[in-house]
């Protein structure tokens, strides 16, 4: 037997010790802590914490969508008991209609130009209000009140400036750029741009006061480090500061993922019911709504809710899976190593 061998033999084993009276006692080996459960106590109290919050959740979230799943089976006008079953006919005719196609497509350009140019333009005004100036504090109130404000004042605000003969149109030609006006609303070409523009001027105050909040996690002191080893500060912003805010970011892009399938208030405010799709703004869920509810085919309406419910949350998922794993794994204490 080697040396290490018997080593390993004697911690495995009980130890005697022999003691002055001739006795011996017997020291157990050690033994890791085993882990303890949760006492009923704490059960009890996770309970009766978390139990409002879940049942409000089924109540309000899941059983509404199993419900959906379930009259869009049936061709049903919104009121008794639904008798025409109808299978799988409602999906297989959303996916086949052309005029959901197009506001699926509309979604998918929406999302990628909510990125494209809030994105950046939050970016920069967050590093610019972070830094210690005059009227920060108004600038920082200017730039968020449009967040806050209804989405139903927005959108009829924006309707009545944006129209044919609105306050837009009437300050081009004030200044002399009458061959600028345009028909902000109806042209295809040009309806896209301009929900874009809402959007952008509606949303972006979220996206700068996240960010914001992000910032002010980064410790100066990596800065100034920084910047004595002879950084510049765009160096600075883009070795350390862009890096770090990485985890924000990715929250605000998931948030404007969700928002831009969802899109629904400005789009139906501005456009209306018809015009959306003849001016290429609709989205699938004016398409819900407007071949849902406004047609009387309650039926259809609910499965169009619950492909858009299964397309946002295949997206969330996937964007869960390769984007948000190391934040989130991060986070966890008790994750995996």
């Amino acid at each position: 037997m080697t040396d290490s061998t018997r080593e390993n033999s004697n911690l495995s084993s009980p130890v005697n010790l022999s003691t002055v009276g001739g006795g011996t006692a017997t020291v157990p080996p050690p033994t890791r802590p085993g882990r303890r459960g949760i006492g009923w106590p704490a059960r009890l109290e996770i309970a009766v914490l978390s139990g409002p919050a879940i049942i409000v959740f089924v109540a309000f979230v899941i059983f509404p969508v199993f419900m959906a799943a379930y009259y869009g089976f049936f061709s049903w006008k919104g009121y008794g008991k639904p008798t025409d079953f109808i299978g799988l006919r409602n999906y297989v005719t959303i996916f086949t209609d052309p005029t959901f196609q197009e506001a699926l497509l509309h979604n998918g350009i929406i999302l990628v130009l909510s990125l494209v140019l809030q994105g950046p333009a939050a970016i920069a005004l967050a590093l610019l209000l972070n830094k210690k100036m005059r009227g920060q504090s108004v600038v920082r109130v200017l730039i968020f009140v449009p967040y806050v404000i209804s989405e139903v004042i927005v959108g009829t605000g924006w309707s009545l400036m944006l129209a044919s003969n609105g306050a837009v149109n009437d300050l081009l030609e004030q200044f002399g750029l009458g061959s600028l006006t345009q028909d902000w609303l109806s042209n295809p070409g040009i309806a896209m741009w301009s929900l874009m523009a809402i959007i952008t001027w509606k949303y972006i105050g979220f996206a700068v006061i996240l960010l914001m909040a992000g910032l002010q996690g980064i410790p100066e002191e990596l800065s100034e480090a920084a910047a004595i080893d002879g950084a510049s500060y765009w160096q600075v912003q883009r070795r350390i500061t862009l890096p770090l805010l990485g985890p924000t970011i990715r929250i605000w892009a998931f948030l404007s993922i969700i928002g831009s399938l969802q899109l629904f208030d400005l789009v139906y405010i501005i456009w209306g019911q018809y015009v959306a799709s003849t001016a290429g703004t609709s989205t699938m869920a004016t398409y819900m709504v407007t071949n849902g509810r406004n047609s009387g085919n309650y039926g259809y309406g609910n499965a169009v809710a619950v492909v858009l419910f299964l397309i946002s949350l295949v997206i969330a998922l996937i964007y869960q899976r390769f984007v948000l794993r190391r934040d989130t794994e991060g986070a966890l204490t008790g994750g995996r190593k």
